[in-house]
Order: structure tokens, then sequence, then C-alpha cells
């Protein structure tokens, strides 16, 4: 990591476990990586908003996803921090990566209600996937959180 952004912070933010009837993780594909790179619900937390409110608004303004039980707050939070050649670009160069609080809810409505062409849309497709799954289908960036997320998720639906 280059010496002007060692010192930057970390964003503040959520990501969203949805899970359906079946267990099954809800994932999408973003439009800024042509690759096939899939991840979870996850944005920025608001100056004076919670964590959980930060939550519903996020999977709202992402997929229109609004029929969800909590399930559980995941104790804790988790950290990456972005690859070089994405440093001083996302979030306008004023973060190096992220610090997240995590939340597991329940999709209780039916898969045409999920609408992913927002106002501000983030991805491009998206889909159910067996849980273990999430860590063959993330960005390499990611993918310590998301082994982390994978078995705390297990432990908490057995």
């Amino acid at each position: 990591m280059e010496k002007k952004f060692r010192n930057l912070p970390l964003r503040k933010g959520v990501g969203i476990i949805v899970l359906n009837k079946k267990n099954e993780i809800f994932v999408a594909k973003r439009i800024d990586n042509p690759k096939d790179f899939w991840q979870m619900p996850q944005g920025g937390v608001d100056d004076g908003e919670d964590f959980l409110s930060a939550a519903y608004r996020e999977l709202e303004e992402e997929t229109s996803i609004k029929n969800v039980k909590m399930v559980q707050e995941i104790d804790g939070t988790t950290t990456y921090e972005l690859p070089d050649h994405l440093l001083g670009i996302i979030w306008k160069g004023k973060y190096k990566g992220q610090k997240q609080k995590w939340f597991i809810m329940r999709y209780l409505g039916k898969d045409n209600e999920i609408n992913i062409k927002t106002d501000k849309p983030e991805f491009l497709e998206w889909k159910w996937i067996n849980i273990d799954m999430i860590t063959e289908v993330v960005v390499d960036f990611k993918l310590q959180v998301y082994k982390q997320l994978k078995n705390k998720i297990k432990e908490i639906i057995n």
C-alpha cells in the first residue's frame, strides 16, 4: 500500500446476509466489476444512522427487498482493505477499506418482489446460492470476510 493511502480511515459499513426458505444466500453481481464475482448486499452508514437502520436502507436501495425478518446481528465487526489498484478510486479516495457490521435476515417475500433495477443500480444480476458457495464467488479482497461469515452463518442456522 502506498504511503499516501496508509493513513486513510476505514469506511463504516453494514452487510446483510439474506436467507431464503431453503437457507440459500442472496448474492448479486456488481455493475462496476464485469468479472464473475458476486457479493451480498452491503453499504455505508450515513452520519447519525445506526447500523441496523443502515442495513435495512441499503438492502432496500440495492435490491428493493423490504419483506425480511431479523434473524441475528453478528457479533463484532469484519474489516477488509482495498487492493492497491482500487485505492484512491473507490469511495472518492476517502477510505482504504471498510469496517462492517453484519446482519442475518430471513427473506419472507417471493422472488419476483426482488428488483435490482433501482434508481441507482449497483447490480447486473442476482441469484440464491448454497452457503458453502459464498467463498467461491467473492472477489479476492473480501474472501477473508466471507470465510468468517460462512462459519458464523452455519453456527446460527444449524
